[in-house]
């Protein structure tokens, strides 16, 4: 079997800022959950049998905590923040496992996920559907891979490598040098992604980059500068680090809890309320083919 594993946030983010604006009844804005329930279907009816969709219930979690300049739903549009819990309800009515995170991020579940079903004997392959880079830290070989479905490409270990010039297990390291402004983290000055592949596709985490530029057995343009900073600001590195970290620990279940076995009945109440019923008849026949 193959597993899919769907990043909620980013799609539900990727929809609001790509389809038309569409109002419930009420007058709720739901055309970003109308867009990603769409292709959630899309990726069962493209063939996934078991697939599980994590989002951020709230956008702060445990890193807040550890460094104050963390994401935060600050500056988030309302009407973007309110469908998180209505995607949630939406996808749990099509019968797909959500994992809804509070404490932890849905990267980290998502995380969890791929290395649960990474341990399953039956399973073949696990696909991690988003281009986060900091999922690239959860690569292995051709057996857990990431998909950029929008772009439609897909990396595997040797992906990560040309695209990042490290390996998976350093892509926490090279985040914690270059700094991901996604996530609220600059990285260390005079870093950039250059100089921070050179370097760890050589000594692979931090800990192992000797203190003194001359001791590096490479050439790495401004390597006395860069020692120098990474010395100083030793600790903020292992704190980014510790940031880029995702945890394998969330609560996410068996490989058999995320296998589709079709709608629930609150599918109908939801398509209305996104003025899409054709969604209704499209799960129903896909299940029927599967025999669900």
């Amino acid at each position: 079997m193959r597993v899919h594993l769907l990043d909620g946030t980013y799609e539900l983010f990727r929809h609001f800022f790509a389809v038309p604006s569409h109002r419930d009844p009420d007058g709720t804005e739901v055309g970003a959950v109308r867009g990603v329930l769409g292709s959630v279907l899309t990726i069962l009816e493209d063939g996934a049998t078991h697939l599980g969709v994590a989002t951020d219930q709230v956008i702060e979690s445990f890193r807040n905590e550890l460094w104050p300049g963390y994401k935060t739903g600050a500056g988030v549009d309302p009407d973007l923040l309110a469908q998180f819990p209505l995607l949630e309800e939406a996808i749990e009515a099509l019968g797909v496992r959500v994992w809804a995170m509070v404490e932890q991020e849905a990267d980290d579940a998502l995380a969890a996920a791929a290395e649960h079903a990474a341990a399953d004997g039956r399973v073949e392959q696990v696909l991690i559907c988003t281009p986060d880079k900091d999922l690239a830290q959860c690569v292995a070989e051709a057996r857990v891979v990431q998909l950029d479905r929008r772009n439609r490409r897909l990396f595997d270990e040797a992906g990560v490598h040309e695209k990042f010039g490290v390996g998976p297990a350093s892509i926490p390291d090279w985040l914690a040098l270059v700094g991901d402004s996604a996530d609220g983290f600059p990285g260390l000055p005079g870093w950039g992604a250059k100089s921070a592949s050179a370097v760890l596709a050589r000594y692979e985490h931090l800990e192992a980059i000797p203190e003194e530029a001359g001791d590096w057995d490479l050439a790495v343009r401004g390597a006395p500068k860069l020692a120098a900073t990474l010395v100083a600001k030793r600790d903020l590195a292992i704190l980014f680090r510790d940031l880029a970290t995702l945890r394998t620990d969330a609560p996410v279940g068996a490989v058999d809890d995320w296998r589709w076995r079709g709608p629930t009945p609150g599918l109908e109440a939801w398509a209305e309320r996104l003025g899409a019923p054709g969604m209704v008849k499209r799960a129903e026949r896909l299940a029927g083919r599967r025999g669900s």
